[in-house]
Order: structure tokens, then sequence, then C-alpha cells
């Protein structure tokens, strides 16, 4: 770097003014200097210039003082090169000369990625290089019930067209939709009830017995059904003895508990489908509990205020019940009176609104068995969804109910 000539200074023992601002004495403030002088920068400072000789200056020093920013706005200040070869960076540094103006620091979500910015430092003239921070992403809106309502559409929409697509092209493959649902339905409530209870219901006869309880209530009645239960929970008995005895009483339990909640209730279904008009009664079945549920869930949305059960449900409300046997009922109607032989629109009301109220009350019983198990749903399999439990629980108490109204109302 070339040498900088310097100003000539005071004569030795002269207080320099130039110093003592920089340390931060009077004439740092403006204030008189030692001399009396007017302080470089005070408002008593010649236009000429005059009064600069005392003060240092070169390439490690500052002619002047900045101009303070206006209020509001952050003043970013960077050290000049040291070197002739890098220039200072346009806008930034130290003003070519007395009153021009200071460029202040863009906003920090205005810097480029990756480019960083200043921030004070405790020596005057000096900043800290900070590295930028990346903008904050923007969360997702959380959906109701912290269900992915995309994914919940999309699964709903994908088993309405297995279902009716099972129905109405050969019906006894709806029949394979049903065991399958059970043998899943089974597998998530024996995992769950081992995973937080240490209860070991046996689930290979479970499921073989459920199947069978299927089968045989689709071509063989209520009778075989109910046998083929009570075999199944002698099956749980001798399936356990296989293991110590210590909670033995508490697996078998839960055992024929599971038999009898998940597989007994679903053959309704099967022998609902056995009958001439089959499809039609499914179709029916579905649609009521359906709209039990969907009814339920708009009005309690909007107009729900009373709890219906706080303790066991926080989100249900009598307002919601309400709407959910409003709608059912109006389906039940409609339906009983166009696409079921000999049916009327009154026995449709009638069978809405009892399949809106088991509906509840299936929902109500499965709640209060995740709540037990300190769950929040039964698995995973559907997304949006939960597990098949999640989706069976307000249709396999109902199914019984709508199977024995159809019966007494145009035969079985």
């Amino acid at each position: 770097m070339p040498p900088v000539p310097a100003e000539p200074g005071p004569p030795p023992g002269t207080p320099d003014p130039g110093r003592r601002a920089a340390h931060g004495g009077p004439a740092a403030h403006g204030g008189p200097s030692a001399h009396g002088r007017p302080a470089p920068g005070g408002p008593a400072e010649p236009a000429g210039g005059q009064g600069r000789e005392s003060r240092l200056s070169g390439a490690f020093f500052r002619d002047e003082q900045p101009q303070s920013a206006p209020p509001g706005v952050t003043e970013t200040v960077v050290l000049r090169a040291i070197s002739d070869d890098a220039p200072p960076a346009p806008g930034r540094g130290t003003p070519p000369h007395p009153g021009a103006p200071v460029h202040p620091a863009p906003p920090a979500n205005h810097l480029a990625a990756g480019q960083p910015h200043f921030v004070p430092s405790s020596h005057p003239g000096q900043e800290t290089p900070v590295a930028a921070q990346p903008a904050p992403q923007p969360q997702p809106r959380k959906q109701r019930g912290g269900r992915n309502l995309q994914a919940a559409i999309g699964v709903g929409v994908g088993l309405g067209a297995v279902i009716v697509a099972s129905l109405f092209v050969v019906k006894a493959l709806f029949l394979v939709v049903v065991m399958a649902a059970v043998a899943v339905g089974v597998w998530e409530l024996t995992s769950r009830l081992a995973e937080r209870k240490q209860i070991k219901a046996p689930l290979i006869p479970l499921v073989v017995g459920g199947i069978a309880m299927v089968a045989t209530g689709y071509w063989s009645g209520i009778q075989w059904a109910a046998a083929s239960l009570a075999l199944t929970g002698l099956a749980v008995m001798v399936w356990r003895m296989a293991e110590p005895p210590e909670d033995y009483l508490r697996d078998i339990t839960a055992g024929v508990f599971t038999a009898f909640y998940v597989p007994f209730l679903a053959t309704f279904v099967a022998m609902m489908l056995a009958a001439d008009d089959g499809p039609q009664r499914i179709v029916l079945f579905l649609i009521v509990t359906i709209c039990s549920d969907t009814g339920a869930y708009a009005v309690g949305y909007k107009f729900g205020k009373t709890k219906l059960a706080p303790t066991i449900s926080p989100g249900k409300t009598r307002e919601g019940l309400a709407g959910g046997i409003g709608l059912s009922m109006l389906a039940g109607a409609l339906l009983m009176e166009l696409i079921i032989d000999g049916g009327s629109w009154w026995q449709g009301l009638i069978l809405g609104g009892c399949a809106a109220v088991t509906a509840t009350l299936g929902d109500l019983g499965e709640s209060m068995i995740k709540r037990d198990l300190g769950i929040k749903d039964m698995g995973t399999l559907l997304p949006g969804h939960g597990g098949i439990m999640d989706r069976l629980d307000s249709l396999l108490p109902t199914a019984p109910v709508v199977w024995l109204l159809l019966a007494a109302f145009v035969g079985s």
C-alpha cells in the first residue's frame, strides 16, 4: 500500500481534539474542545474546514462522523478494505465526502439466500457478521380432530368404489370384503390389547372362528352363526392353555369379547346380503349410518354447545346427535320408499332413527375402549381414518338393528 502523507499535527504537549473524540471526550459529543474551539462536526465549525489540521487522517482513520440514521432505520457499516485491490461494497462503508447519504441495511427478509448480514458490535465502527437465517416455512393448517382431510376423502372414495363394485358385480365378492375387514379388525384389537394392557387374546382361533361366523351366517342363518360363536369361545379357552396359567381368565375373557364384538356383529351384514335384494339392503344400511355420522358432525360443528358425553368423547354434542338422527331418518325414509321392495317411508323413519342412536352408542363404546387403552386410533392402515376398527365402530352395532327391522318390515 503506498504511503499516505500525514497532515501536520499540533505542537507537542497539545491535546489532540481528534484523539479525544475517538476516546469519547467532549469533542465526541459535539461540545467544545480543550482549547475552546468547537469540535469538528459541531455546530460552530467553520465552513472552510478549519480546525481539521489537528485531526488524524489516513487509510485507517475516518474523516468525518457518520450522520445519524432516520428513526426506525438500522444503520449498517462495514469496515473499508485494507488492501487497495478490494474496494468497499457499493452502498456500504464510509461515505466518500461529508453529507453523503448513509445507506440503511436492507431488511433481513430481503437478503439473498446464504448472504450474511451484520449486527452492531461493542466497538464503534465495527460490526459482526451473522449468517443469514432461512425464512420460516409456513406451518400446514391443522385439520379438525387432527385428521388429514384430503387423505380421508381419498380413502373414503376408494372404499366406496370397492364396496359398490363388489356388491353389484358379484354379490358373494362383498362377502370376501366383509371377511377381510373382520380379520384385520380382530388383529388390530388384539394387538392393541397386548401392547397397552399385556392381554394375550389368542389371534389364530379368533380369526378362523370369525371367518366361520360370517360364512355360516351368509349361507345358513343366525343359528349356525351363533353356534360358530360358541365354538370360537371354546377354541380360545383351549388355545390359551398352552401358555402359563397366570392371567388365564383375563385373556380368555378378552378373547370371547373380541369374538362377539367384531365377527359376530359383522355376521348380520352377511345375513342382510343373503336376501334377494341383499345389495339394496347393504346400501340402505351403509347410507343411514354414514348420514348419522355426517349429520352429527355438520350440525355439531356449526351449532353444538351442549356436550353429549364429555368424559368419553368431548367433541360430541346433543345438537349434533339431533342433526345425525334427523339426517339418518330422512335418508331412511327416501331409501325405504325407493330401493326396498315393499318398504314404506314411515318404516324408513323408524329404521333411520334407530340406526342413528346405535351408531352413536357404538362410536362412544369404541371411544371408551381407546381411552382405557390410552390410544387415539386402533391402527394406521387407512390414512386420514386410522384403522379398520375406527371405521367399523358405528357400523358393527348398527348391523343387527337394521337387519332385525328389515326382517320385521319386509321379511328376511
